[in-house]
């Protein structure tokens, strides 16, 4: 490998890691998804773990979102998964959960938290 190939190669290593290094502090995986919600209305994902935050964006019943993993009280998604899916919901029904979302719709993505009694496991 020449000089040339090894500066393309670490230039493209470190552009890729300042594209993921912008993005959620923690994995992204698309496990759980909207319910529970009563008929006719929406999920409201608050900018912060709170009902009084501001409101980012409401989804229906069914919507897949994506999550971050954390959730208050310490609760992290994928020390769980490996239980059955009532026993993951018991765990999060109180708490709040970070997504990871493009609220806009615009391409810019952020993170933004939904209560733990209207999310399932996907």
């Amino acid at each position: 490998m020449t000089i040339r190939s090894r500066i393309a190669a670490a230039s493209a290593v470190a552009s890729l890691s300042l594209v993921f290094a912008g993005q959620s502090h923690a994995t992204v995986f698309s496990a759980w998804q909207v319910a529970n919600v009563p008929f006719g209305d929406t999920l409201n994902v608050r900018k912060y773990p709170s009902g009084t935050s501001q409101k980012q964006a409401a989804y229906p019943n069914g919507t897949v979102l994506q999550m971050t993993g954390r959730c208050t009280g310490g609760i992290n998604l994928l020390d769980i998964a490996n239980q059955p899916a009532w026993k993951q919901q018991q765990t999060v029904r109180y708490r709040w959960c970070e997504i990871w979302h493009d609220p806009a719709k615009n391409g810019t993505f952020v993170t933004g938290w939904a209560y733990g009694r209207y999310i399932i496991p996907n």
